[in-house]
């Protein structure tokens, strides 16, 4: 069945806390042998690190150490086919030191973890979303029961969509309630890194909501890590000087921001990889025909992985975003990228519109919303 698309592709961000030493993740998953193989994918700081083992009679077990609890993606092959299977089993956990053991019988998600106070809160805050999942889970039904007519139906897509985003406000609402009842745990920190990317950083609302955190969760790396995002936003307000930077463009010359002077330049942050900015793409194409001969610009910064340049390069070609005044740049370094991390980017697509100044006068332009704002600007 297929799921919903999202509005955006998020990353999810690498969490610390105290009790920073030695993990050990040991796993059964029914009676599964060779070639199934688990998977182990996490990120610590700006490095993604990629463990796997073989199943022998359902075990597996991992090693290794953590700074704290480290959110990460469990995955096992039934099958062996390899990371690119489409039917992974997958469940997204936390490491934190000491003995962590899950237990299942068919899939991870159906299975019970042990030994760890911070998913035993996961659980809780995941079951404290339960409405959304619940309203989520109706609309994918509903989706993937749909007929090729309905599915090019505007009217159908149109109420689906409503629906859609109805549930995601809910669930921002549910989110905010977590932490207001919540202010000494972990799990509430997950929750205000999530709503920024939801709320596109608006310190207005998630500030606040900070503040309202108790001593211990603000002084934890987890909370220092989400006041330190703040004050990055503080530094990307409308108004404010777009930070410069410099990468290489797709013949592998550097290109620097700042070169864009005396220009309207979308500063467009997407990815090959990302489904949401792929079908952002034709917008965003449009607005450039529209605009390409006043003095406007796109700079798009991709967050393709390493090693995947020549899926970068066929989507730029396959969206049609190869036109002239049009240049793209990326380090190849996946949710990594240096200007991604500088501009802290939480989510794809995301964009900044910078004035010739150098100055950002709007941010997150989407849909129809790009176009009003460009004919508000440039005459």
């Amino acid at each position: 069945m297929k799921k919903w698309i999202l509005s955006a592709c998020i990353v999810f961000p690498a969490l610390a806390h105290a009790q920073s030493g030695e993990f050990v993740l040991n796993g059964k998953l029914g009676n599964l042998n060779a070639p199934a193989k688990a998977y182990l994918d996490r990120r610590e700081g700006s490095t993604i690190i990629l463990d796997s083992v073989l199943l022998k009679d359902g075990a597996f077990s991992f090693k290794g150490k953590v700074d704290g609890p480290l959110m990460v993606m469990l995955m096992v092959d039934h099958e062996g086919k390899g990371t690119s299977n489409p039917e992974m089993d997958k469940r997204i956990m936390y490491l934190e030191k000491g003995k962590i053991t899950l237990t299942a019988k068919e899939t991870l998600n159906d299975g019970e973890i042990t030994g760890s106070p911070i998913n035993a809160e996961n659980e809780r805050y995941k079951k404290f979303l339960t409405p959304f999942d619940e309203q989520m889970n109706s609309i994918n039904k509903e989706f993937g029961a749909s007929t090729d007519a309905q599915r090019n139906d505007t009217a159908f897509m149109n109420g689906l969509s409503r629906r859609f985003h109805s549930a995601m406000g809910d669930k921002r609402e549910l989110m905010k309630k977590f932490v207001a009842a919540n202010p000494n745990s972990f799990m509430s920190v997950m929750a205000l890194k999530e709503l920024a990317v939801h709320l596109n950083m608006d310190l207005t609302v998630l500030e606040p909501m900070y503040k309202s955190l108790t001593p211990a969760i603000q002084n934890s790396e987890a909370g220092k890590e989400f006041a330190a995002s703040m004050e990055k936003e503080r530094n990307l307000a409308i108004g404010a000087n777009a930070p410069d930077f410099t990468q290489n463009d797709v013949n592998d010359k550097p290109v620097k921001l700042s070169s864009f002077r005396g220009k309207y330049v979308l500063l467009d942050f997407w990815a090959s990889w990302c489904a949401p900015c792929r079908a952002e793409n034709p917008v965003v194409v449009k607005a450039f025909n529209q605009y390409k001969a006043k003095n406007f610009a796109i700079l798009s910064v991709s967050l393709d992985q390493p090693g995947k340049k020549d899926l970068w390069l066929a989507a730029i070609k396959k969206d049609g975003l190869d036109l002239e005044g049009w240049t793209h740049v990326s380090d190849l370094k996946y949710w990594s990228n240096a200007a991604a991390v500088q501009y802290g980017i939480r989510g794809v697509p995301t964009n900044f519109l910078i004035d010739p100044s150098g100055k950002i006068v709007a941010r997150n332009l989407r849909g129809e919303q790009l176009e009003t704002t460009l004919a508000g600007l440039i005459k």
